[in-house]
């Protein structure tokens, strides 16, 4: 009997033993799984995705970056996935209706994660209540989408490259085109070559120092004519800079728009002129008038007329002027001889 007790106690011990080493271990797992441990007082929030991407139950729930929880479960509802959260319960104020549910990574290896924005300006979310969801910027998910809709526009450059649309496309496809490009290529390198020889113009301003340094004395001219007109100096320079002669240039054009406006309202000759039909007749009719005594003349009607076209009668005035002028010069060399006076007295 002795030896039976002392065998139960020892089995006993062992079995006490046991169950406090599975105990220990179960605690230290809790400790070293969780943030707050085994008796962490937690409480659970939900969100939705459209696609989860192979996010699994016990993943990392992040708030702004610090590791908080864990994804509970995943199930469709509908068309989309609810996913299930444990959060320890004093996180609640930083998890509001305002922050933002997003999917992240742990690693590059691709396993799933979800994020939480921390916000306190919105409600906190209540014991299953659901955070918004969204995607979260700069995620691999981004980049990948990114990528993807790069590539795509990269393949469709291509095609219409391959097809020919475009200047490129034009360049790849447009034997014609490519011809005209190496004639432009050479025609350049032709210029290029004669401005080095320094022939024609460029070439001289860049081979020619005595041309290069007449283009900088034009320079240094164009410099000093542009100071003297800042200066004030000439007429140019006091247009510019003299308010005394930009006033006057004002009143002119003033005075030229009044009498521009006076001309329009028919005040004046000349605006009588413009809009006065009558005064335009009768200036025509003058002109008409003139047009038939120059016609007269041109006839060899008249007076006038024949002695602008016979020249008969040009060439006998002609002599008869000559005579006349001989005949004074004749009096005038021997008066006596041409004016005799006499007086009788009866």
């Amino acid at each position: 009997m002795p030896r039976t007790r002392s065998l139960a106690w020892a089995e006993l011990k062992i079995g006490l033993i046991s169950i406090f080493a599975i105990f220990m271990t179960i605690v230290l797992i809790f400790l070293l799984g969780g943030e707050g441990g085994l008796f962490a007082d937690t409480y659970r929030i939900k969100t939705v995705f459209p696609n989860v991407a192979g996010l699994k139950p016990g993943a990392p729930v992040r708030l702004a970056g610090i590791e908080i929880g864990a994804v509970e479960s995943t199930d469709l509802v509908g068309e989309q996935v609810e996913v299930v959260m444990e959060v320890p319960k004093d996180r609640q104020p930083m998890i509001t209706t305002s922050s933002v549910a997003s999917l992240g990574s742990v690693s590059l290896l691709g396993e799933g994660a979800v994020d939480i924005t921390a916000s306190t300006a919105g409600r906190p979310i209540e014991e299953w209540g659901y955070v918004p969801s969204g995607r979260a910027a700069g995620s691999l998910g981004d980049v990948a989408v990114q990528a993807t809709e790069g590539i795509e526009e990269l393949t469709q450059v291509l095609r219409d490259i391959r097809a020919g649309r475009g200047t490129i496309g034009q360049l790849f496809t447009n034997d014609s085109l490519y011809r005209e490009l190496d004639s432009l290529v050479a025609a350049a390198e032709t210029v290029a070559a004669k401005v080095n020889a320094g022939r024609g113009t460029l070439g001289r301003l860049v081979n020619d120092p005595a041309a290069a340094r007449s283009l900088e004395g034009a320079l240094k001219d164009l410099e000093s004519v542009t100071a003297s007109i800042r200066a004030g100096e000439g007429t140019i320079g006091k247009l510019v800079n003299d308010d005394a002669m930009a006033r006057n240039l004002t009143s002119t054009t003033a005075n030229v728009d009044v009498i521009t406006g006076r001309i329009t309202r028919g005040e004046g000759t000349a605006g009588a002129l413009i809009n006065e039909r009558e005064l335009y007749d009768r200036l025509n009719s003058m002109a008409g008038r003139f047009d038939a005594v120059v016609a007269n003349l041109q006839k060899g009607e008249g007076t006038a007329g024949r002695l602008l076209q016979d020249r008969q009668l040009y060439e006998n005035m002609n002599a008869t002027m000559a005579e006349m002028r001989n005949l004074i010069a004749a009096i005038t060399k021997d008066p006596r001889k041409y004016l005799t006076v006499r007086v009788s007295i009866f």
